[in-house]
């Protein structure tokens, strides 16, 4: 019987594999002889995702910490590529499984295909065509040596083929973390502390920003915060911060009675917020799945996204890195005059079981 082994390194991969440990739990109720590992290559570390993490999503504590986090990019790279290469020599498995577009994506793939073991990449085939994200460089690499595809969207699919993947390998299953949202939404909760308390619902908007090119560069950072508390209307702002955009914006002097900025917040609890926000700002991909699922308008500040499918079928906008686009944007969220969720192919909380039940027939 096979046995399989499941790679996270990064919040988000979290919530990606959670419905799929759940599926193959099930498979073992039934057929003990389905073995799995969890890894957790260490690439990041938050509090957040300590005991209480894995207990909100309800997955077991990882079998090994490769203790991969910190360096640069390819010091990162190469410390979990060590790394996993001796855990692999150490538990023999048929299957890696990685998910997204991280570091520890590529890196786990590159250590399991030099070990002449097949990998399975979850949310294959999706490109932003910028090539200064690492995160497609990431995709790129690791779907060029991937033996089976999961995939999100059917522009995903087209993706592959045009690189040349038969459709064997390519199994459209849709979206692992839209499982996670559906399975969790009924325990959602309300973050605790006298800000969330005064929150009404539909009068508050959620940003998130963290990429370089919107944080990085002061005067644009400056430009894109103004436009947003302009175009918000004195609605309160709640913008969940990196300790390092914290500290941009604290050196830019930029504070509004309207604009609360709080640490980072746990799955249930941030959800919370988007679900009953009037809207959400973001430079995230994964966030624009969410709020498109939960119809919630959504604006991305970024030049190009690599899940094209929220903007066709969802509730995301892209608007792009310039401030003065904003306007028109907010006004229409502003007005209630925002388009509705369509219904992604799909994404219909049963992904993992069309991923589990592919990966068992495949290898047993």
């Amino acid at each position: 019987m096979p046995t399989f082994t499941i790679v996270a390194g990064a919040r988000p991969n979290f919530m990606k594999i959670a419905p799929i440990i759940h599926q193959l739990q099930k498979q073992q109720a039934k057929n003990p002889a389905i073995k799995f590992r969890l890894i957790h290559t260490g690439q990041h570390y938050d509090k957040k995702m300590s005991g209480d993490f894995f207990e909100q999503l309800n997955i077991p504590e990882p079998d090994a910490n490769l203790g991969g986090g910190g360096g640069t990019q390819a010091e990162q790279t190469a410390a979990i590529m060590v790394a996993f290469e001796k855990e692999l020599l150490e538990n023999p498995t048929d299957l890696v499984l990685v998910v997204g577009d991280v570091t520890s994506t590529l890196a786990c793939s590159i250590a399991a295909k030099k070990l002449c073991i097949d990998v399975a990449h979850v949310e294959g085939g999706i490109r932003s065509g910028d090539l200064t994200m690492p995160e497609e460089i990431n995709r790129m690499v690791t779907d060029s040596i991937t033996d089976h595809f999961f995939t999100t969207s059917e522009i995903a699919n087209e993706n592959l083929r045009k690189s040349g993947f038969s459709e064997e390998k390519i199994h459209y299953v849709g979206n692992t973390m839209i499982d996670t949202l559906l399975a969790q939404m009924p325990r959602f909760e309300k973050p605790e502390g006298e800000l969330f308390e005064q929150l009404k619902p539909k009068k508050y908007f959620v940003m998130t920003m963290h990429r370089p090119a919107n944080v990085d560069q002061e005067q644009k950072l400056k430009a894109m915060i103004e436009a947003i508390l302009e175009g918000t209307q004195g609605l309160p702002i709640i913008f969940p911060v990196h300790p390092r955009t914290a500290k941009n914006l604290q050196a830019l002097g930029i504070s509004s009675p309207n604009l609360h900025l709080c640490e980072p917040l746990g799955y249930l609890q941030f959800n919370y917020l988007v679900k009953n926000a009037k809207g959400v700002i973001t430079d995230s991909g994964g966030i624009t799945e969410e709020a498109s699922v939960m119809n919630v308008p959504c604006i991305t500040l970024r030049d190009n996204t690599e899940r094209a499918e929220t903007i066709h079928l969802g509730t995301n906008e892209l608007v792009g890195t310039d401030p003065a686009k904003l306007k028109p944007y907010l006004e229409k969220v502003m007005a209630g005059e925002w388009k509705q969720y369509q219904g992604i192919p799909k994404w219909d909380g049963k992904t993992a079981e069309r991923i589990v039940d592919i990966l068992i027939q495949h290898y047993s």
